[in-house]
């Protein structure tokens, strides 16, 4: 068995392209989910080379740097937390706390890491991740911006609007009315940037 770590596996349309992918190259695909997919056997060389190709290809790419794989486990949780309802979260929930908990690993460690490789806080990629997110449902119109800012943990309305406006120049209502404006592909947001930046 091997386990192989993929950058940019974002949503369940990723997860069907390199399954498709890893079997067209003759591997036995165990199990997959965003970042990773599991093999039955290591390939050889020749294999190893084939796969990053194909995973290049389709704008993927083989993670080998276990500080990157981190990175991207990271990632992959924090994008889960900004799409998920808040309104289910426990009392005291905290991101910092659910992080360690998915990564295993003491937040402060996986902080500095996150900020040393990505240039930007784990808190700051949460909140691009969250604006990305209201930008989608914002297009949708079928929440109102209330609805919007507890389905995201905001306190208020004026929280969400007030860092909406920072990342993005325009208020909420704004972007809403602005139908063609386009939206970040989700593997780009917050590499090298910073919200208001």
């Amino acid at each position: 068995m091997m386990t192989i770590h993929i950058r940019n596996m974002v949503c369940n349309r990723c997860i069907r392209v390199v399954r498709d992918e890893l079997s067209a190259l003759g591997h036995d695909v165990r199990s997959i989910s965003l970042g990773e997919a599991v093999l039955s056997e290591q390939p050889g060389e020749e294999g190893m080379t084939r796969l990053r190709s194909m995973l290049l290809e389709n704008g993927f790419e083989l993670i080998e740097d276990a500080r990157l794989q981190t990175i991207e486990r990271i990632k992959r949780a924090v994008l889960q937390i900004a799409r998920e309802d808040a309104a289910g979260r426990p009392r005291g929930w905290r991101v910092s706390d659910a992080l360690a908990a998915e990564i295993g690993r003491d937040y402060s460690g996986l902080s500095a890491l996150f900020s040393s490789v990505e240039g930007v806080t784990i808190e700051q990629f949460l909140i691009l991740q969250r604006i990305e997110y209201a930008k989608e449902l914002l297009k949708y119109g079928e929440l109102t911006l209330s609805e919007i800012a507890d389905r995201l943990g905001y306190s208020s309305v004026q929280h969400l609007s007030s860092q909406f406006k920072k990342v993005t120049g325009l208020t909420p209502s704004r972007f809403r009315s602005m139908a063609s404006e386009a939206r970040i592909p989700l593997d780009r947001v917050g590499r090298r940037s910073r919200p208001g930046g």
